[in-house]
């Protein structure tokens, strides 16, 4: 039987839950009105996706209070559909270079994971309740490990975003960073021991590991922030943004301090376009490489004949060099001098 629920741990949880439920929704309003999720990885979503399955098998084994056994569920359904729009409005791991997917297969696929997702919950909930009932705790400790092990690395790709553009953070909504911080917060609070008659280790370090990681999500773009603010000054006086001096710079060639760095598979995806556009301009169609073939043959054709009778004009013009056939010619019957002068012809 499950134990009696302290009123604080209720409440905060639910303050909770009531967030991490919400969190999502700026995010995908703002990649739904923008039509891009450029700089919101979708590795991100995916692995936070999957920690709900650890994490609510966690929760519910652990006989959390109630709040914090739907949290999971919910913070789940609203990273698929943040995953699917990232499948829909930008190239990812998943798509094809140069290529997005269809409307029809991220419905279809972001389905099928959730149904697989949930299935593969309730198999270890049915499988591991028993087992943790009974005494043995390893089994949904290595569970609550994956969930914070899951939870970890879904936050360390806008890192990777923030390396890349020098500590700059586009994409992500700063609302959806702040309610989800403040759900990990009052999460946290419920399992304090002055909330909650004892301590989760394990839950507690997957709601620390959520704040500090965002926490330093907000510092680097602060630190950013205050680095570029001589140069957004300058471009807000004459009328650009920040992004517009970049592309000025990239323009012309001069190096910039804060211009983003360019990954190799990046560069190669840029590069390729060009070189088979290259490659299409010195090739000739068909038609017009037999045209140009009949054209060469018939130059040659011609500088054959050229030379044929440029050696013929200089025979002609070389007396001194026949004068020798002329002499015996002279000696010889008509019949054949006519014959050989006709031949030296």
């Amino acid at each position: 039987m499950a134990p009696q629920e302290p009123v604080a741990a209720t409440v905060l949880g639910t303050i909770g839950t009531v967030l991490w439920c919400v969190q999502l929704v700026p995010q995908v309003y703002t990649n739904w009105h923008t039509k891009s999720t450029e700089g919101l990885p979708s590795s991100m979503m995916f692995l936070w996706a999957l920690c709900g399955v650890p994490f609510g098998t966690y929760a519910i084994g652990q006989q959390f209070n109630i709040p914090l056994q739907v949290q999971p569920q919910c913070f789940m359904a609203l990273c698929l559909v943040s995953w699917c729009q990232c499948l829909l409005y930008s190239q990812c791991v998943l798509t094809v270079v140069g290529s997005k997917w269809a409307l029809w297969k991220v419905w279809l696929l972001g389905t099928g994971t959730g149904i697989l997702f949930g299935g593969v919950e309730a198999a270890l909930i049915l499988s591991l309740r028993p087992i943790y009932e009974n005494g043995n705790e390893t089994p949904m400790i290595v569970i609550g490990i994956v969930a914070a092990i899951l939870l970890a690395v879904g936050l360390l790709p806008p890192y990777g975003e923030a390396w890349k553009r020098r500590g700059r953070i586009i994409g992500i909504n700063w609302i959806f960073l702040s309610m989800d911080s403040m759900g990990a917060f009052f999460s946290l609070m419920s399992l304090v021991p002055a909330a909650q008659n004892n301590f989760d280790i394990l839950g507690g370090v997957m709601y620390i590991i959520c704040m500090l990681l965002e926490i330093g999500i907000f510092l680097s773009h602060i630190i950013w922030l205050c680095r570029t603010r001589k140069i957004r000054n300058e471009a807000k006086s004459s009328d650009k943004t920040f992004d517009d001096v970049a592309a000025e710079h990239e323009r012309e060639g001069r190096p910039f301090a804060f211009a983003e760095r360019k990954t190799t598979w990046r560069r190669k995806t840029k590069e390729k376009p060009q070189d088979e556009e290259n490659g299409s301009d010195n090739e000739l169609p068909p038609a017009a490489g037999e045209a140009q073939h009949a054209v060469d043959a018939k130059a040659d054709k011609q500088g054959k004949a050229g030379t044929a009778n440029d050696g013929d004009g200089d025979g002609d013009g070389d007396g001194e060099a026949r004068s020798p056939l002329t002499s015996n010619a002279s000696t010889e019957r008509p019949g054949e001098a006519n014959e050989l002068d006709t031949s030296v012809r």
